[in-house]
């Protein structure tokens, strides 16, 4: 199968590329090269002939369809995206022209490829649009969501992302453009750009600067490692139903604060120096509109497709700081362009302490 991944020289496009790659697609990364893309994040494959780059933006109608042309996908996986809710906070409308512009830019020109296809290969194009569990908005105490959960999202980054899914489902029943969406958990695991959790946490410990908790820390999240969410990913893309929804979950649920203190225990091992590293610890002025809990039941994955999550969080938790420490010439390159792991998302009202 050749695939077209957009933003896969980004976090979870870029597992994906790799995973692709490996599995013996043939895979077109069509990535813009913002600020968090990296294409040392699939140096393993990128000698690979069956591994192409295109640099593109989601939002040009002409290079997008130009590419479509070159390559003549047989399905097209949507990753392409700015994710960060704190960026979204200080810079909306980027998300509204990436998350939402971009995605009905891809869908129209997919749409119109898709009708030129012989009918054998139109009746196997696909459209995987890859969301977030973030467009569902907060749980309280219990609960998960699913994939009937109505949708209430709280940030402009999840607004963005839900304008996205309709658009994703209204091409599909409108047009009958053969769609399948995903909404995932959130991602951790090697090559993270360090605004996200985890890889703030690592780095800065590492660095011997304070580490920043938002509020009390109490916020749950369903935590899904990067590898296992691209398998999922490529499961859903090959067998899932034509215009269903599946969730992606890690089973993993836990506090903002627990997994903090449990990467500074592995730190404390792993990267000894500048320890304890759970001293620095400090607890910073929370995001406006910071959902309190997160949870996937991702039954209907399972139960359809065979699919579930392998890597146990204990485990990769301590595989990513590991990967962290083992790679320090990669998060050092965006260090040296100038990324710091700044606050942001208070516009400008506070910043992380030093």
């Amino acid at each position: 199968m050749k695939l077209i991944v957009t933003g896969g020289a980004g976090f979870i496009g870029s597992a994906v590329v790799r995973r692709a790659v490996t599995d013996g697609h043939q895979v077109v990364n069509l990535d813009v090269l913002s600020y968090s893309a990296n294409l040392e994040n699939v140096a393993g494959v990128s000698t690979s002939d069956r591994y192409v780059f295109e640099q593109a933006d989601i939002c040009d109608q002409a290079a997008v369809t130009a590419i479509f042309a070159r390559h003549q996908p047989d399905a097209i996986m949507h990753l392409a995206a700015e994710s960060h809710n704190d960026r979204a906070i200080d810079g909306p409308l980027d998300f509204v022209r990436s998350n939402v512009m971009g995605t009905a830019v891809l869908l129209e020109v997919a749409r119109a490829y898709w009708r030129t296809l012989p009918a054998d290969r139109r009746a196997d194009f696909r459209f995987h649009h890859v969301s977030t569990d973030e467009v569902f908005g907060a749980l309280g105490e219990d609960g998960a969501f699913t994939e009937d959960t109505p949708y209430d999202p709280n940030s402009p980054y999840s607004a963005s992302k839900a304008g996205a899914d309709h658009l994703v489902r209204a091409w599909h029943r409108t047009f009958g453009l053969p769609v399948v969406v995903t909404n995932c958990a959130n991602n951790y695991g090697p090559y993270q750009f360090p605004e996200k959790l985890i890889p703030t946490v690592v780095l800065r410990a590492m660095e011997g600067k304070t580490i920043p908790v938002y509020g009390d820390g109490r916020q749950v999240r369903d935590w899904l490692h990067v590898d296992d969410h691209a398998e999922a990913l490529l499961t859903v893309l090959q067998r899932g139903r034509l215009g269903e929804t599946y969730c992606v979950g890690g089973n993993s649920n836990l506090r903002n604060i627990d997994v903090i203190k449990i990467l500074c225990a592995h730190l404390d091992k792993l990267a000894p120096a500048n320890g304890p590293h759970a001293e620095r610890i400090t607890f910073v002025a929370d995001r406006p509109g910071h959902d309190f809990r997160y949870a996937i039941d991702a039954s209907k994955l399972k139960a359809e497709l065979g699919w579930e999550p392998k890597i146990p969080l204990a485990e990769g938790l301590e595989d990513t700081v590991r990967w962290y420490v083992e790679n320090r010439p990669w998060w050092q390159g965006i260090r040296d362009r100038g990324f710091q792991s700044e606050r942001l998302g208070l516009a400008g009202a506070e910043t992380t302490p030093a």
